[in-house]
Formats: structure tokens, C-alpha cells, sequence
């Protein structure tokens, strides 16, 4: 897996910021971390039959790399067009703000998971994406990831097809409405009433 990436100019003596197309990986830096600039990453792995196993979903401020995992493979595939700057693991001075951020998104990430339906599983994770990462619109908060019916899926151990019909389902009874480009908006006040 080759990323398609441009050096751009340094913007400090150590630091290099750097270009990824959408879809593209993130290199591994086995000393290093990626600070996310602009875009969105998502972190996973894959067992041996090749499921996915979704570890998380990070954006503009967040710290994602190989350093923090033992996990093997470790992949860290861009979901849109990203903004990167490269980090030497010694010289990040806030290690272990970064530790706790991944922690604590592991473990929402693995309560959404643990609920046995997959319709509440998906409303817990488009509420949670839409407090992380959505922007306030005049319907709701617009979650504007890209994320691919396939994305949802795999993040929740389901299938394209399952999250295709309750994503319908959620729309027909207004909890979401979705857009162009795999953006979803959600309504926050709708999807308090569904939750209880």
C-alpha cells in the first residue's frame, strides 16, 4: 500500500507537513507520529479471514501512529484529502495526552460495538461522530467524513447492506438526513428521543 503524498515546505526546522489523497495511507514511522492538520484518518486492523476491526476515527489536532499500537498489522487510511505534519516520537512533549485521547476513544468506540443491535449501534456512532467531529447547520450537525456505507459497516462488524436499510430507516423517520458525497446530517433532538 503505496500513500500518494507531496513534501511540502517545512513549516519549522523539524516539522514537515505533508499531503495524502483521499483513500490513501499515512506512512509508518516506526519513531514517529502524524498530527492531522486538516482531514479526517481513520486507524484499523484486520484479522486473518480479512474483517476489519475499526480502532478509530481522528481529525484536525489529533495524533495518530504506528507508535501507538502493538497491534499488526496497523493501518491509517485517510477518509478525505488530509494535512499531515510528521513528529519525531521524542520530541512530542504531550505523549501522554495523546495516550489517554486514545484510550478513552477506544473505549466509546467499544461500547457503541457492544450494544446487540446494529440500528443502536449505528445511532450511537452517528451521535458520536456528530459530537467529535460534526459543525453545527441549521437542521442539525453535518457529519462531513465521506464515510462510505462499507466505512459504517466495518467500523460496526456489519454489513454494506444492513447499515444501506437502516440508514433508509433512519431517514424515513427523520433521526438523519443524507446528502451528497456520503454526508449525513444528523438531528440531534430526534436522536435524543430514539436513544431513550
Amino acid at each position: 500500500m503505496v500513500a500518494l503524498y507531496t513534501d511540502l515546505p517545512s513549516l519549522s526546522s523539524n516539522k514537515t507537513e505533508e499531503f495524502f489523497a483521499r483513500r490513501s495511507f499515512l506512512p509508518e514511522h516506526q519513531n514517529g507520529l502524524w498530527k492531522i492538520e486538516k482531514g479526517f484518518v481513520r486507524t484499523f486492523t484486520y484479522l486473518e479471514d480479512g474483517t476489519i476491526v475499526a480502532l478509530g476515527l481522528w481529525g484536525p489536532g489529533d495524533v495518530v501512529g504506528k507508535a501507538l499500537s502493538k497491534l499488526e498489522p496497523y493501518q491509517m487510511e485517510c477518509l478525505t484529502k488530509v494535512e499531515a505534519t510528521a513528529l519525531p516520537l521524542e520530541e512530542w512533549t504531550q505523549l501522554t495526552e495523546t495516550l489517554l485521547t486514545h484510550i478513552q476513544q477506544a473505549q466509546e468506540l467499544m461500547v457503541i460495538r457492544s450494544h446487540k443491535k446494529v440500528d443502536s449501534m449505528l445511532i450511537k456512532l452517528l451521535a458520536w461522530l456528530s459530537k467529535k467531529f460534526g459543525s453545527e447547520v441549521e437542521k442539525g450537525r453535518l457529519i462531513d467524513m465521506r464515510l462510505t456505507h462499507e466505512d459504517l459497516a466495518e467500523m460496526l462488524g456489519s454489513t454494506r447492506v444492513t447499515i444501506t436499510r437502516v440508514l433508509g430507516q433512519f431517514e424515513q423517520e427523520g433521526l438523519i438526513d443524507r446528502l451528497s458525497l456520503h454526508r449525513i446530517v444528523v438531528r440531534e433532538e430526534e436522536i435524543w428521543y430514539y436513544e431513550i
